[in-house]
């Protein structure tokens, strides 16, 4: 039977309201070009929500990869944040020391591993973000591709003289959790890219080189990351993301 103008119209309705209620799934960087933003958080930490949130929108960006670490550092506030990892604490003071931060403070965002900023501060975030994309630098080209059975990770080209780690990073997609105790009790939080584990795979001195991750060494449901960083905590050269 031939669409009448009304049919036509109903029919665009109706598609129109399905395309609004069908999940949103967040934008992955697919090249070694994005900009690695970390943000060190605490389901303990009264402040650390509004940051959570921006990192939530920073996750649905193409040009950006967005790392949620939970430390452990506010459990003992009356609130033991499920996701917390010493690791991750470690990680946060060390870049606390390595990027001269008068003191250690959540919430903290890491900008490609080179400066550190309040993580609710967006203008300043989004700065920093701008900055680090118009920078010029030597850089190799890094790929990241899932397989049925492996993470393939492939380095290749010129890069500036130095030794970098390769370091793997899984996350959890989207995660929602009661507060029932703790400073933000009373509180459904929700987070995303929350990282749950976190490996240095390899090291790169400027030779090509492709590494292969199983995925059986791998926590999280929502896809990693691959870091090429400056051994030692430095700046991030180069990064890739994929969703599993």
């Amino acid at each position: 039977m031939p669409l009448t103008s009304r049919r036509m119209r109903k029919l665009a309705t109706i598609l129109f309201a399905l395309a609004l209620l069908a999940p949103v799934q967040p934008a992955r960087a697919a090249d070694g070009n994005a900009v690695v933003v970390e943000l060190f958080t605490s389901q303990g930490c009264p402040a650390c929500p509004p940051a959570e949130a921006y990192l939530r929108e920073l996750a649905g960006r193409g040009d950006v990869i967005a790392l949620e670490y939970h430390i452990d550092y506010y459990d003992y506030a009356g609130w033991k944040d499920p996701f917390g990892d010493p690791d991750f604490t470690r990680r946060w003071r060390g870049y606390a020391r390595a990027l001269d931060a008068r003191y250690e403070y959540t919430p903290f965002m890491v900008v490609s591993g080179g400066a550190h900023v309040v993580g609710s501060e967006r203008a300043e975030v989004e700065r920093r973000i701008r900055l680090k994309r118009e920078q010029a630098e030597a850089r190799p080209r890094l790929t990241l591709k899932i397989t049925e059975s492996d993470a393939v990770v492939t380095i290749d080209g010129d890069g500036p003289v130095g030794i970098f780690d390769i370091i793997i990073a899984t996350y959890d997609g989207r995660h929602e959790t009661m507060v029932t105790s703790g400073e933000n009790r009373g509180k459904t939080l929700v987070n995303v890219n929350v990282v749950r584990g976190f490996q240095r795979v390899a090291q790169w001195a400027g030779d090509p080189i492709t590494v292969k991750v199983p995925l059986s060494r791998m926590a999280g449901d929502g896809g990693c990351a691959v870091l090429l960083q400056r051994a030692g905590g430095g700046p991030i050269l180069a990064a890739a993301s994929a969703d599993f």
